[in-house]
């Protein structure tokens, strides 16, 4: 009876704690889109977004190449390493490049391709590895307490960290043909809170290569319906399996069972993805940038 007690005061906790264990994310415009024109309020259920897309030339294309990730001087937050923007950014990339071989041939960046998508960080606030370090600590200690208790450990609410994003696509004469602007912060029920600054940006780097990936894809908000049932090709990825074109192998592989323990331990990103440094902190000037090139 008491351990039923107990179970039932931890969810009340649960249930009770503040919505403002939340971490927003800004919006802010990096000066890196070719055009911010006719761009739309689109938020998910977590993420805030502003969107453009032309639906009928983005679903004729057909081949797509990526351009790494790169930072915008705004996202250059001093306490984080620059070995960690460079998995942050490799994240990105890597979530991109899956995302996007659901419908698109992905080719090599020397190639010529229908579009050529492009995403710069515009803002990365860091996580508080002190928090993230006391939930997995409170985490293991109510295993002890109340074992085979189906009972969540919610993280400190404090020092939450965030990411914002702006990506888009264009054509090779450097026509955008599709837009967006995503910020999304990490939330107190995150189980996957990793001990580094850049824990939860690293995190929040795949959801945002997922939102952005499947704009593209399906011509449409990736907040407005419920995605399908993954490929087998996008199962593989995920297990850490070869990706269906290779010029995703430049982002390197998804780790695999070994991810999902090491985030479930809550180990920093550094420890466990190796990367491959295709992706980068390199500051991005304010200006869009030039048409890419064939």
């Amino acid at each position: 009876m008491a351990r039923t007690n107990l179970s039932g005061i931890l969810w009340a906790a649960v249930i009770t704690l503040p919505v403002a264990g939340c971490a927003t994310a800004p919006l802010d415009e990096a000066g890196s889109l070719s055009s911010y024109s006719d761009l739309a309020q689109a938020d998910g259920l977590l993420a805030k977004s502003k969107l453009r897309i032309d639906r009928e030339k983005v679903l004729a294309a057909k081949t797509v190449r990526l351009v790494p990730t790169t930072f915008a001087q705004s996202a250059q937050h001093e306490t984080i390493t620059d070995e960690q923007r460079k998995l942050v950014a490799n994240a990105v990339d890597r979530s991109l490049c899956a995302g996007l071989s659901e419908r698109f041939e992905v080719v090599n960046a020397s190639e010529p391709a229908d579009l050529t998508v492009h995403a710069v960080v515009t803002n990365m606030t860091p996580t508080n590895e002190t928090a993230v370090a006391a939930t997995k600590i409170a985490s293991v200690a109510k295993s002890f307490i109340l074992p085979g208790v189906p009972v969540p450990t919610p993280r400190l609410p404090i020092g939450l960290g965030s990411l914002s994003m702006e990506a888009e696509a264009r054509t090779s004469t450097g026509t955008q043909e599709a837009a967006m602007v995503w910020g999304r912060g990490a939330n107190f029920l995150s189980g996957s809170a990793r001990v580094s600054k850049s824990g939860d940006a690293y995190e929040l780097a795949s959801a945002f290569g997922d939102d952005f990936s499947k704009l593209l894809v399906t011509g449409e908000s990736p907040f407005k319906s419920l995605s399908g049932p993954p490929s087998a090709e996008r199962f593989q990825s995920w297990a850490g399996g070869a990706p269906k074109y290779a010029a995703c192998e430049v982002f390197g592989r998804e780790q695999g069972v070994t991810g999902l323990v090491s985030g479930a331990m809550g180990l920093p990103p550094e420890w466990t993805d190796k990367g491959n440094g295709a992706g980068g902190s390199t500051v991005v000037a304010a200006t869009p940038p030039p048409p890419p090139e064939q």
